[in-house]
């Protein structure tokens, strides 16, 4: 466990700046698509998306979907 530890801490700054890239991209996109749109509400909306995305994953790991990746 602790191996897993340390190798995920090493790496967690670029798994922190991939979410962080893929959040300011699309937010970057939906302002060229909709130039009209509201950002806080758009990052609100984005967040949720996200969000939905990471139970959905992790429901898959409760279910034993990643034991043998």
């Amino acid at each position: 466990m602790q191996a897993i530890i340390q190798e995920l801490e090493s790496r967690k700054g670029e798994i922190e700046g991939a979410i962080e890239i893929l959040f300011k991209t699309n937010m970057k996109i939906t302002d060229w698509d909709v130039p009209e749109a509201d950002d806080k509400q758009a990052a609100e909306i984005l967040l949720d998306m996200m969000q939905a995305k990471i139970d959905a994953i992790r429901a898959d790991v409760v279910a034993g979907k990643y034991n043998n990746y």
